[in-house]
């Protein structure tokens, strides 16, 4: 059976209290980070971090001698395993930002606050302080339907071949402009409180199916 010297670490904070005057907490905040005077410090070992590894070596009493070998990544410190991940997602987000084509368009409301998070994660990795205006992170949406104006004009044609009350008009009387202010007179008019409760009770309904299965209920 192979034998391992395996380094474990924890951290334990340092802290000082110190009295700053300041017109607003931020920047007594910023005080206390720029105040390079530590004389009066104090090691907090009842706040102490979680315990991690840090090295493996293949051997007895092998630590920085021995043949290394990989941590696994579920042992690291937990802030660093937030940190590698957060790459990953940040990565992720900014594709789905660039990804505004005519076809593929993020909803205004949701891309305000993506790229609100962008500009957080690259004050993160550049050490940073984040950006004066925070957003708060929403809860999950869902789309259910959408008014394309494409589809609108579609249907044009067909109601005008059907409803005598159009017979003296043609589609290409009507203007893209005439279209897009048509849309949103109708989505800022229409209620679809029944359409969505239904929806909402119907999703209800399907967690708690999921959630009686998963338990063998």
């Amino acid at each position: 059976m192979p034998t391992y010297t395996i380094e474990t670490t924890y951290r334990v904070p340092v802290y000082r209290q110190r009295t700053y005057d300041a017109a607003t907490p931020a920047e007594a905040c910023r005080q206390a980070i720029e105040d390079d005077d530590w004389s009066n410090d104090k090691l907090d070992y009842e706040a102490a971090g979680e315990t991690y590894v840090t090295g493996i070596w293949l051997g007895a009493d092998a630590a920085y001698s021995g043949e290394t070998v990989p941590t696994p990544s579920h042992f690291d410190e937990a802030i660093q395993r937030k940190a590698a991940h957060f790459e990953v997602l940040f990565g992720l987000l900014k594709i789905v930002v660039a990804d505004q084509t005519a076809e593929r368009r993020t909803d205004a409301y949701w891309l305000r606050r993506a790229t609100a998070a962008i500009a957080k994660a690259e004050a993160i990795i550049e050490g940073a302080r984040d950006p004066d205006e925070p957003v708060a992170a929403p809860r999950p949406s869902h789309v259910l339907a959408q008014l394309q104006e494409d589809r609108v004009r579609d249907q044009i044609g067909s109601i005008i071949e059907t409803d005598s009350d159009f017979a003296g008009l043609t589609a290409d009387a009507v203007s893209d402009d005439d279209v897009h202010a048509a849309c949103l007179s109708v989505a800022a008019s229409i209620d679809l409180t029944e359409e969505i409760g239904a929806a909402e009770f119907r999703a209800a309904l399907a967690a708690l199916r999921a959630a009686q299965q998963a338990n063998g209920s």
